[in-house]
This record gives structure tokens, sequence and C-alpha cells, in this order.
């Protein structure tokens, strides 16, 4: 089967959040399960410095309202021994050659409309320039929303994408590409499209709805949020668009790169350990004690937290709870970056509480996997969670989330029942801080056992999220849909 995976970042290339590790990911699985699969994605500045990519001479010329904007296509070969490209990358300086992907902490840039527009329609005119017929296009989240409804639309009589198919993955639906209704002209679709039934969304072009009505299928990344999007409360507004669409949608679990991610032979970790023999946790616990100046005491609890800064992911309730887990004998550690508030708020936080409270903001790779194998307790209070890596990876190395009973975390954490000892962590229901709090203080009572906390460890090390499983589903799917549309036409 010809895949190809469109994505406005993947790892190892550009990453913000999880949607990095998901493409990054599925290009590889499919790659040992010998799909012809291949990934898109824009040029951004950083890749150009830090990857050895290839110049194909092919060149797009993408229309943009009444003018035409040119780009270049790059390729990158995954090894020196394979000698085939496996990710293309679309070039244009001018949207693309900036010193971040979306914006800054100051706010999106002014032009995401033209520039992930150029990129949608961009895809396309690769896939013509290097003579590549999909069967089918894995679009991910409002960035590339518009390829299906191009797909039904302006390239619906071109017989190069006779054969080819379209899925959108919401990893987030909070997050939709919403512009203003001046941009339309700049899509070059018919203004007839500009509806409630079309891409209008309170007055505004919604990048992401175009793909939700004009995908052949839609996936979200668990269960339990393929169902909450369904309802107002989580639907962010889609909700009624998606409960159309109901037959189309799926829910298919993330995983995470096991390779990548393994305390059996992470390199960046003081030692490593397994299941059958836990005692390097405590080792690494102590090096990361001394690399955030916190208190070097291996017996009280080690609270982590890695991840975006923002609102979703319940930064509120920590905040109003920092006394409660300080007084309660807990560290905290915490590595992100986000919106410009929490990083003013966590870091004024983290001088007042020296010494049992540390904050890094940014993304350190290095420091992301000392805090997994290090902590005792990795924290996901988020007010909604599609389906969170951050819980799949604490767990892998032993670190048991405390985490909110919403999404994806409903799905892949067990929660602790202490009558039948079962369990793989810890949740909590309303969002709220007092809800938090008397989470925390349910696993806390759980960790001064340290055979019950060992057995708890354990439980949690045991479960597998790797993904050749959901990489079979997807593949699954891709057959379904591709069979679909050939019975239609």
């Amino acid at each position: 089967m010809k895949i190809l995976i469109a994505t406005p970042e993947a790892v190892p290339f550009a990453k913000t959040g999880g949607l990095a590790d998901v493409t990054g990911a599925l290009l590889n699985e499919y790659r040992k399960m010998k799909e012809e699969a291949y990934l898109v994605m824009p040029l951004y500045g950083r890749v150009r410095e830090n990857f050895k990519l290839k110049d194909t001479g092919l060149k797009i010329s993408v229309p943009l309202g009444n003018t035409k904007v040119k780009g270049r296509i790059f390729s990158y070969e995954n090894s020196a021994q394979e000698r085939v490209a496996t990710t293309y990358f679309i070039e244009c300086d001018e949207f693309f050659d900036r010193e971040e992907i979306y914006g800054t902490p100051r706010g999106d840039y002014p032009d995401n409309a033209a520039r992930f527009i150029f990129f949608s329609r961009g895809v396309l005119e690769a896939c013509r320039a290097l003579g590549f017929k999909p069967d089918i296009i894995h679009c991910n989240d409002w960035q590339t929303g518009l390829i299906p409804l191009y797909l039904k639309t302006i390239y619906s009589s071109d017989k190069f994408f006779d054969r080819t198919a379209s899925i959108i993955t919401i990893h987030n639906l909070g997050y939709q590409g919403l512009f203003p209704q001046s941009d339309m002209p700049l899509t070059g679709f018919d203004k007839n499209l500009f509806t409630p039934e079309g891409i209008e969304f309170y007055g505004k072009i919604n990048f992401l709805k175009a793909g939700l009505i004009s995908a052949d299928s839609i996936t979200t990344v668990s269960n339990n949020y393929a169902k909450e999007i369904l309802s107002r409360e989580y639907g962010s507004g889609l909700d009624g668009v998606l409960r159309k669409r109901v037959s189309a949608l799926t829910g298919i679990v993330n995983g995470i790169d096991s390779r990548e991610w393994n305390p059996e032979s992470d390199a960046f970790i003081k030692r490593n350990y397994s299941l059958k023999g836990i005692d390097g946790k405590k080792e690494c616990k102590l090096q990361l004690l001394k690399e955030c100046s916190i208190r070097s005491d291996a017996e009280m609890p080690l609270i982590g937290m890695v991840g975006r800064l923002s609102g979703q992911k319940g930064l509120d309730l920590i905040l109003e709870s920092l006394d409660e887990i300080l007084s309660a004998g807990a560290n905290l550690i915490i590595l992100g970056r986000g919106d410009e508030m929490f990083h003013r708020r966590l870091s004024s936080a983290a001088e007042k509480y020296k010494g049992r409270m540390y904050v890094k903001i940014g993304f350190e790779d290095s420091l992301a996997h000392k805090i997994y194998a290090g902590t005792d307790i990795f924290l996901m209070p988020s007010r909604y969670e599609p389906c969170g890596i951050g819980q799949l990876i604490a767990m892998r190395y032993g670190t048991i989330p405390v985490a909110r009973r919403t999404g994806g975390l409903a799905d892949t954490v067990l929660d602790h029942r202490p009558l039948e000892g079962e369990g793989t962590g810890f949740l909590f229901s309303d969002y709220t801080a007092d809800a938090l709090q008397g989470c925390l203080k349910r696993a806390l009572c759980v960790y001064v056992n340290k055979a019950r906390w060992k057995k708890l460890i354990r439980s949690a090390m045991k479960m597998n999220f790797s993904w050749p499983d959901s990489a079979k589903r997807y593949i699954e799917l891709y057959d379904k849909v591709t069979r679909m549309k050939m019975k239609r036409e």
C-alpha cells in the first residue's frame, strides 16, 4: 500500500508535542511492515540546520489567492544503508524559515492561515511532482485539515488522485485552526463552502472542520476520547459535526517508541534497570535530585511532570495545590514550555520553594529521560487529554501516574484498588484542586508502604504500549477505507 503521512511536525525533525511522536513512530512501523510509506512536512529552518537533506531538484507552484507561491522539494534518507527517501520536505523560506513552528510564547504567527494553506495544497502538488500516487493520505490535525477537502473539490476531477483516499487524525480537538473569513480567498475554495454545513465556524474559517466533513475516515487517539468528543462538554463546538460522522470515527490508542523509552538501555540515565531488577531507579532519583538542586533525600517522594505548559494540562490545579503537595513531604520537578503566563507563575513558584521545586522552561531531551526514570510519581491532572504519552512512558519506567480520569488517561491507567492490590496508577474525576490533592494523598499513603509500592511499580512496568499493535490497526483501517472508495467509484 502507498501511504503518505502529512504532518506539520514529526520526530526526529521538529516537535512541539505528542503529534510529532505519533507521526514519526508510525512511519518507522510502516517501514518495518514493508509498506511503501512516506512522510511529508514543511522544511523548517531547524531541520535544514540539523539534518543532511537532498535537494530533489523538483519545484512546485502553489496557488494562494491571486498569486502563486513557489516551493522546492527536499528529501531525507532514513539511513545510509537504505538509500531510499522516507521523508519529504516542502521548502518555502517565506513561511517556514522561522524560530518556532507555529508561533512564539507571545502568540501564533499572524500568517498561519497562509502558511498551512500553502502546505496543505503543496502536499498534493508535491505528490504530482514526485509522481507518487498515494492510496491513502493520512492527515494530522488542523494544519493538514484542508487536504481532504481539496481532494473532494478542486482536485476531484484530477485523474492523478482517482484512487487516493484520506483520513484525518484528531490529536487534540481543542486546536482547530480558526482564521478570519477574509482569508477564505487564499484557499481557492468556492465561497459557497463558507456556510455552517461547510467550513464556516461562528464567522471564521475552521481548518479542522474542513477535514472532518470531507475525509473518508476520522480517527482520534484513544477510544475514550472518541466517545468524549461527541459530547458538548468535550466537543469544542464540533460535537454536532462529529455526531453526524460518528460512523466514520475510530479511536486508536497511541503507542510509544520502546527503543527510545527503555530503562534497560537508556543512555541518559544514571543506571539502567528493568522489571527483573528495579534497584537502579534509586540511583536515577539521586542523580536527578542533584542535577535539579533539590534536597538529596531518596526517601522523600519525588513528583515529576513533562509536557506542554498550558491550561489543558491542569497547571492551574497544580499551582493551587503547591502548598499541600510540598507540605505532604513531596518534592516537584516540572519540564516543559507553553504559555507565557505559566512560564512566569511556575518560575516564580520554583524560586519561592527553592530546594523543593525545580522548573525548567523549554525542552531538554536528556532531562526528560531523567525525570521519567528518577521520579516516583508522574503528574497528569489534565482538563482533557486525547491520549497522552507521558503516562505511557512513565509506566514503562516504573513511575506511577497520578492523573485525571479523562480521554486516553482513563483508557491506559488502571486506578489502584487497595483491597484487590491491583492497578498501575491513581485516577481522580472532578476537575478541582481538592480532587487532585485527594488523589495524591492516596498515592502517598501507598508510597510509604515499600512492598505495596514496589508491587505497583512492577504492575506499571508490565504494561505494553509499543507501536506495532496500533500501526496494524491503522493499516486495517487504510485497507477498509481504500476498498470503500473503490466500491463507490
